[in-house]
C-alpha cells in the first residue's frame, strides 16, 4: 500500500514537470528564434567572423558529402544516355536503310529518264549563270517599289534579269547603269510575273498592286486553292527560271486571292541576278534616228 501511494505521489509530481518543461520550451525555443534573428540583422564583425568561422568548417563536410550524391546522379545520367543513344542508333538504322532504298530508286530513275530524254531528244535548260550584289539603297516609295543594287553593266547585268535572294524571287532588273542597277520588285504595280500553283498545277499571273501582298490573277474558276499552297514561276517567257519560290497564299476568297512573298523586305540586305541566257523581256533602249531635215520647193531653204 505504501509502495502505490509513492508511486501515485511520484507519477503527480511528474505531470505539473512535464507541462512546466513544456511552456519552459516553447518560450525557450522562442526566445532563441528571436535571438538568431537579431544576430541575423547585426552587422557587427565578430558575428560576421564567426559566421564565416563556421561556413569554411562546413563547407568541407558539405563537399565531401555532395560527391556520393554526384557520382550517383552522373551513374544515372548515364544510363539514360546510354539508352537515349541506343534508340537514336536503331533510328538512324532504320533511315539509313530506307535512304538506300532511295538512292538505288533515285539511280533507276535516272538511268530511264536518260533513257526517255534521249529518245525524244529533249534539249535541256540552259544553267543560269549569277552574280551577287549588295543593296545600297531602297529607293521605292508609296507608287513604286524598287531597290538600287551595286552591280552594273560591269558585271553584265541587264535589264529584265531575274533577281532572287535566299531561293525567293525579289523582281526583275529595270534598269542598268554601269556599276548599278534598279530592281523592280514583284509587289510594285507594274510587275507581271508568270506562274504555277505548285499544289494543282495551274497557272496563273502574280500582279503588284504596291501593297505588302501581291494579287493572283487570271487562275481558273474551279482551282482548289487553298491559304498555305505554294507559288512558284513556271518559267514561260523565258525570264524567271521555272521552279523559284515567289510566295504562299494568304488569303483566298470569292473575289480576291493574295500572295504572301517568300523574301522577308525588312532583312534584305543583298541579292542574287540571275542570267538566264536570254536577252531579257526590257531590249535595251534604242536611239531613234533623226530624220534629215526637208528642203520646201519654192521656198529657197
Amino acid at each position: 500500500m505504501a509502495k502505490r501511494n509513492a508511486r501515485v505521489s511520484v507519477a503527480g509530481l511528474a505531470v505539473p514537470v512535464r507541462v512546466w518543461a513544456q511552456r519552459f520550451a516553447f518560450l525557450g525555443f522562442v526566445a532563441l528564434s528571436f535571438a538568431l534573428m537579431l544576430l541575423s540583422k547585426a552587422e557587427s564583425s565578430g558575428i560576421e567572423r564567426m559566421r564565416l568561422a563556421i561556413v569554411d568548417a562546413v563547407s568541407p563536410i558539405l563537399f565531401v558529402l555532395s560527391q556520393p550524391v554526384q557520382a550517383v546522379g552522373q551513374a544515372a545520367d548515364s544510363v539514360e544516355n546510354l539508352f537515349v543513344v541506343y534508340e537514336e542508333n536503331r533510328q538512324l538504322r532504320d533511315e539509313n536503310a530506307r535512304l538506300v532504298q532511295w538512292v538505288q530508286e533515285a539511280r533507276r530513275l535516272g538511268v530511264e529518264n536518260a533513257t526517255l530524254r534521249a529518245q525524244l531528244e529533249y534539249v535541256p535548260d540552259k544553267r543560269s549563270q549569277f552574280v551577287t550584289a549588295r543593296v545600297v539603297a531602297d529607293t521605292g516609295g508609296a507608287f513604286f517599289h524598287s531597290l538600287l543594287i551595286n552591280a552594273g553593266s560591269r558585271q553584265f547585268i541587264r535589264r529584265g534579269q531575274a533577281v532572287i535572294w535566299q531561293g525567293g524571287l525579289i523582281g526583275r532588273v529595270a534598269e542598268v547603269g554601269e556599276r548599278t542597277s534598279r530592281v523592280l520588285l514583284l509587289t510594285d504595280i507594274n510587275s507581271r510575273i508568270p506562274v504555277v500553283v505548285e499544289s494543282t498545277g495551274d497557272r496563273a499571273i502574280v500582279r503588284g498592286d504596291n501593297s505588302s501582298r501581291p494579287v493572283l490573277q487570271f487562275l481558273p474558276g474551279n482551282s482548289p486553292i487553298s491559304p498555305g499552297d505554294r507559288i512558284v514561276t513556271s518559267g514561260h517567257g523565258g525570264v524567271y527560271p521555272p521552279g523559284l519560290v515567289v510566295g504562299a497564299v494568304a488569303q483566298a476568297s470569292d473575289t480576291d486571292i493574295t500572295v504572301q512573298p517568300f523574301v522577308d523586305w525588312s532583312r534584305l540586305n543583298q541579292a542574287v541576278i540571275l542570267d538566264y541566257g536570254v536577252d531579257g523581256i526590257l531590249p535595251a533602249p534604242e536611239q531613234v534616228p533623226v530624220a534629215p531635215a526637208r528642203r520646201t520647193l519654192g521656198t529657197g531653204q
